[in-house]
């Protein structure tokens, strides 16, 4: 089982990649929020067209990712962001459901993944795309 943030959501969107169905994918309910969000923004920069943000935006939603947002990943998450010091809880949301539910968290935010190192593992993109 892995957790998969925005950024690793978003970049198997723009290979059109899927991972192998032995694989579980977790995240928590404010990953749709963060992708349609990160999106948009790309296309206010110029960086995509609204129609390619939109295609990227109906790919994830046929994902096969279970979001959870339940009272106890927030309490877990509220938790996380107090021992590491941050001021918003998004990114403990993910390092929450990492240790509630899932073997390793990917994400493509080395900042992110020096911050829980000890915390949680973490996982390279190219291990989501394996079969093994």
């Amino acid at each position: 089982k892995f957790v998969v943030d925005a950024g690793a959501v978003l970049h198997l969107a723009s290979k059109d990649a899927a991972p192998p169905s032995a694989h579980t994918l977790l995240a928590p309910t404010l990953l749709r929020s963060q992708t349609l969000s990160l999106l948009h923004e790309a296309v206010q920069r110029g960086e995509l067209t609204a129609g390619l943000a939109r295609e990227r935006l109906r790919y994830i939603g046929g994902m096969k990712i279970r979001l959870l947002g339940d009272a106890v990943l927030r309490r877990r998450a509220w938790d996380i962001a107090e021992q590491l010091g941050w001021a918003s809880t998004y990114d403990a949301e993910y390092v929450a459901l990492t240790q509630l539910q899932a073997d390793a968290l990917i994400t493509l935010d080395p900042e992110l993944a020096r911050s829980v190192e000890g915390i949680v593992a973490t996982a390279p993109i190219d291990e989501l795309l394996s079969s093994s």
